[in-house]
C-alpha cells in the first residue's frame, strides 16, 4: 500500500513556535540552514525512487528558486505553503487570499507548472478559519492539507471531522493530520513533533495499523527536523524548547527505517489512482 511524504519546506527561525520573539521582517537577519537540509531529505527521498509533495514557503522559494526547480523536474510535487508562515486564522480573509495568491504565483513561475495544493502553517485551518476552504477553491487549488482531526491543542484540531482523506461540501479533497485512535480520542501520529517524540516502533506500528485497515497514512516533517546542528533560538519558553528540538538528532535514522519499511508516493500521485471518499 502506497502512503503519502509531504515535506514543510521552511527555515528553523520560521517556526510559530518562535514567532512571539521573531517577526517575519527580521528572517533576513537569520542564517539559512534551508538549502542543505532539504538537499538532505530529497537525497534520502530519492535513494529510495519514491515521490513525494514538498509544501514549499513562497518566501523561501524566492530565496532558493535553483531547488526548487530541480525537485519539480525529478518528478516530486511542489504545493503550497503560504507566502509567509501566518496562521490562517489570525489573518483577514484578504490577507490569506493576497498571501496564499502571493505563495502560488511565485511557485508557478519557479516551476512552470500549476499549483494543486496547500497545507496552512500549523494546520490553522480551524472553526475559526473555514472560510479559508472556500479561498483555496476559488483560488483553483484542488485539495487542502490544512485540518487536524484533534482536540486539546493549543494552536490547531476540529473535533468531529472526518480523520480519512475525503472530499469536501465546495468540491476541495481534505487530507487531514493522520491520526490513530486511542480509546475516545484522535491522537497524531507520523510527523513533526510526534515523530521526533515517539519511539520509531511506535509509529511504525501505527502506520501499520492504519494500512491494515485500508486507510493512507500522511507523513509529514520539514527540512530543519534533519538538521540538529542549527543555531539554537534564546529567549523561547521551556515548552517552546521540547517542541522545537526533541530527539532532532534522531529524526534522519527513523526517516531512513521509514522509508525502508513502507512504500510512498506523492499527494498528487496518489489522487491520481485512488477514489476519494464523499463527506461534507
Amino acid at each position: 500500500m502506497k502512503n503519502i511524504l509531504t515535506i514543510d519546506v521552511e527555515d528553523y527561525f520560521q517556526v510559530e513556535t518562535f514567532k512571539n520573539i521573531i517577526d517575519n521582517n527580521e528572517w533576513d537577519n537569520f542564517e539559512l540552514r534551508v538549502e542543505n537540509s532539504l538537499k538532505k531529505v530529497l537525497n534520502l527521498i530519492n535513494s529510495f525512487d519514491y515521490k513525494a509533495t514538498f509544501f514549499v514557503l513562497g518566501w523561501i522559494a524566492e530565496k532558493f528558486p535553483e531547488i526548487i526547480k530541480m525537485i519539480s523536474d525529478q518528478g516530486h510535487e511542489i504545493s503550497t505553503h503560504g507566502y509567509g508562515h501566518e496562521l490562517v486564522y489570525k489573518q483577514t480573509k484578504q490577507e490569506f487570499k493576497n498571501d496564499l495568491i502571493k505563495s502560488i504565483n511565485t511557485l508557478k513561475n519557479i516551476t512552470g507548472k500549476e499549483i494543486l495544493g496547500y497545507r496552512a502553517p500549523t494546520f490553522s485551518i480551524t472553526n475559526d478559519s473555514l472560510w479559508a476552504l472556500d479561498i483555496i477553491k476559488e483560488l483553483g487549488l484542488e485539495y487542502d492539507a490544512s485540518i487536524s482531526p484533534i482536540e486539546g491543542h493549543d494552536k490547531y484540531g476540529i473535533m468531529g471531522i472526518n480523520p480519512c482523506i475525503h472530499t469536501l461540501f465546495n468540491g476541495l479533497v481534505e487530507l487531514p493530520q493522520t491520526t490513530i485512535k486511542i480509546l475516545t480520542k484522535n491522537v497524531p501520529v507520523a510527523g513533526g513533533g510526534y515523530f521526533r517524540l515517539l519511539p520509531y516502533w511506535l509509529t511504525k506500528m501505527a502506520i501499520k495499523k492504519l494500512n491494515k485497515n485500508n486507510k493512507t497514512a500522511i507523513v509529514y516533517l520539514h527540512p530543519w527536523e534533519f538538521d540538529p546542528e542549527q543555531p539554537k533560538i534564546k529567549g523561547i519558553s521551556k515548552l517552546s524548547q521540547f517542541r522545537h528540538y526533541i530527539n532532532i538528532d534522531k529524526t534522519e535514522d527513523k526517516f531512513k527505517k521509514m522509508l525502508s519499511d513502507f512504500n510512498f508516493t506523492s499527494i498528487e500521485k496518489y489522487l491520481e489512482i485512488n477514489e476519494v471518499e464523499k463527506n461534507v
